[in-house]
């Protein structure tokens, strides 16, 4: 093959470009075409990677994969880079262009010289050349994961990307905060709307399911193109193109509900820690102390620690995590309402009937039109605010401190599992002991809070009107309020819908 006949590649690229505006792959451009000329090769094609590392082998890097491709494809015969760590940074990689060199003769040439990879020589100046620059990339890597280690150690923000309701500096940014905090509030509730309903008020849209306590938000990343606009016209550089605002996704704010930050957790994960992340999950980005206790953040929390876990708990319920939806919101009256009058759990929906297993298996319709009408009477008495008391306050102190102490031992046992301290039985056997004093507490100090979150159905002129426009969780949690559901097996072989079976026990006189 003669000198001029080659056929030659160019590869570029830049590992972080902060002003995005291609100025230094253009330098490497420049001289990689010069090399060309100077040679007389044929440049075929062009590849460029603008912001990707070549050091982090997960890393997708689409203009190299194309180069490989095409190599392999017989486009070229040549590659010209700006310097051998351009085009890899892992001697593994190296190592596969070394065997396409021995077998087919590859040329590879950069701003500092020729890497014969097909001479002994050659291939010991490109392994060691590669070597040096993996090292140089470990030891920088070490230096930074200390140094993050230190941050969170000291409960200080992290560096990066700031979240909805913080600034890089870790201070509150109060009308975001004002959101978070709503989302979370919304979600903490065990009948509360969706993630998808809660993402729908954000973003200003209405809807029967669409919470109206949520103030409009434009989405986070617009705002944060924004904001980095600012200070780029500060610099006096030019500013870059703002990104239409559009709707919330749920995926959005799933990050914000899974993130500890919230609760004031310092955070910290070693993503080179295989074991940890073997089985790492939401709360393993808890940083703990020598005896095992979260480490505080130094800002400001926007929601406690009881609603964080609380919202965690909603989030691992198992008919979210099985169902084909991703919702939690209950779509039926009374499925996990209605309590079985056999064995007291919770009845489930099953096509169009309430069923505990084995117990009891009930018309859906015939049972909800029935509670329906005794709640509408009881709504409808001239007595109705008597059924509001006032708060317990010491009480709800004692209840939330209760459930703090239970929450405290699921969480301690939750880490001994990560861990692997303890196996998957003993997890269990902590919850399944915790959970049902948890859900004790929580429906008293549900009944201690009187009408709290009942979408004001007490409150309106026409109570029996409000609560018929209600949403669904309203209308739940108004029955909740007001009376205990107990489901019975109806008579055999009785066609009409006998209201004996079915127990609505009023909680307040």
């Amino acid at each position: 093959m003669s000198e001029t006949s080659i056929r030659a590649a160019v590869y570029l690229r830049i590992s972080l470009d902060r002003n995005m505006d291609g100025l230094a792959i253009d330098r490497q451009r420049e001289d990689c075409l010069r090399i060309a000329q100077d040679r007389g090769w044929q440049v075929v094609e062009e590849y460029a990677d603008q912001s990707k590392s070549a050091t982090d082998k997960s890393k997708v890097r689409p203009a190299y994969n194309k180069m490989v491709a095409d190599y392999d494809a017989g486009r070229f015969a040549a590659i010209i880079c700006w310097d051998l760590d351009r085009l890899t940074r892992q001697p593994r990689q190296l190592e596969d262009w070394i065997d396409v060199a021995q077998e087919n003769g590859l040329l590879l040439v950069t701003a500092n010289g020729e890497a014969d990879l097909t001479t002994d020589s050659g291939r010991l100046f490109a392994r060691v050349k590669a070597a040096v620059a993996r090292s140089e990339v470990e030891r920088k890597s070490a230096r930074q994961s200390r140094s993050q280690v230190q941050r969170a150690e000291q409960g200080r923000a992290p560096k990066g990307v700031r979240p909805l309701g913080y600034a890089t500096s870790g201070d509150v940014v109060e009308h975001e905060a004002v959101a978070v905090h709503e989302i979370f509030r919304l979600f903490a509730i065990g009948d509360g709307p969706s993630i998808a309903s809660i993402a729908r008020g954000l973003s200003g849209q209405e809807g029967q399911d669409v919470p109206s306590s949520l103030p409009h938000l434009p989405k986070h990343s617009r705002t944060l193109v924004i904001e980095r606009n600012a200070r780029r016209e500060a610099e006096g550089l030019e500013p870059r193109p703002v990104p239409n605002d559009g709707p919330w996704v749920s995926s959005t704010l799933l990050g914000i509900l899974r993130n500890p930050r919230y609760a004031g957790y310092s955070v910290y994960t070693d993503r080179l820690d295989r074991k940890e992340n073997k089985r790492r999950t939401w709360h393993a980005q808890i940083l703990r102390d020598g005896d095992g206790e979260p480490v505080g953040g130094q800002w400001t929390p926007i929601v406690t620690e009881d609603m964080w876990w609380r919202v965690q708990e909603r989030l691992n319920a198992p008919e979210r995590i099985t169902n084909k939806t991703g919702s939690t919101a209950r779509k039926h009256l009374g499925a996990g309402l209605y309590l079985c009058g056999v064995c007291e759990k919770p009845v489930r929906t099953h096509g169009q009937r309430y069923r505990c297993e084995g117990h009891v298996m009930r018309s859906r319709k015939q049972v909800d039109d029935w509670v329906l009408s005794i709640i509408r009477a009881r709504l409808g008495r001239p007595d109705l605010r008597d059924v509001i008391s006032a708060v317990d306050e010491p009480r709800v102190q004692a209840i939330t401190a209760q459930i703090d102490t239970h929450r405290a031992k699921i969480k301690r046992a939750q880490h001994d599992y990560d861990a692997e301290i303890i196996e998957g039985r003993d997890l269990k056997r902590v919850r399944d002991q915790a959970n049902p004093a948890i859900d004790a507490l929580e429906a008293e100090r549900r009944s201690l809070t009187a009408s709290a979150d009942l979408g004001g159905v007490l409150d309106m002129p026409d109570p029996v009107a409000a609560f018929d426009g209600a949403p669904l969780m309203i209308q739940r949690r108004v029955i909740d309020f007001l009376a205990t559901v107990h489901l019975y097996s109806h008579p055999r072989g009785k066609k009409t819908f006998d209201p004996h079976t079915v127990s609505v026990v009023p909680k307040h006189s």
